[in-house]
């Protein structure tokens, strides 16, 4: 069975930081492009952050300069750091995990709640 999992949301004022992990169990991570996408209520899943399997990085207009997408393929990680967070960036974050016409999986999410 395969699982995708996120952990690290919470509460932080703004200005603050926080660190999203996700771990993938039940395949060969190396292979595998992974992202990070969130959703506010009321608003369609948007790109956050993508890093592709030779560590190529995308991010949104609005995470450049701010967020920082990586991998550890050892321990089937992708981490997502987020700093000088503002409240537009209050959404639910998930973690997505493909391989191009082959498979396709997707976390639960974890809340990300940017107030003072």
């Amino acid at each position: 069975q395969v699982h995708v999992v996120e952990s690290g949301g919470g509460l932080v004022q703004p200005g603050g930081s926080l660190r999203l992990s996700c771990t993938a169990s039940g395949i060969d991570f190396v292979p595998y492009n992974a992202g990070w996408y969130r959703q506010a209520p009321g608003n369609q899943r948007e790109l956050v952050a993508l890093i592709t399997r030779v560590s190529s990085t995308t991010y949104a207009d609005s995470a450049k300069g701010r967020f920082t997408i990586s991998r550890d393929n050892a321990k089937n990680t992708v981490y997502l750091q987020m700093n000088s967070l503002n409240v537009e960036d209050t959404a639910v974050y998930y973690c997505n995990v493909a391989r191009s016409t082959i498979a396709n999986y997707w976390g639960q999410g974890t809340q990300v709640t940017v107030s003072s």
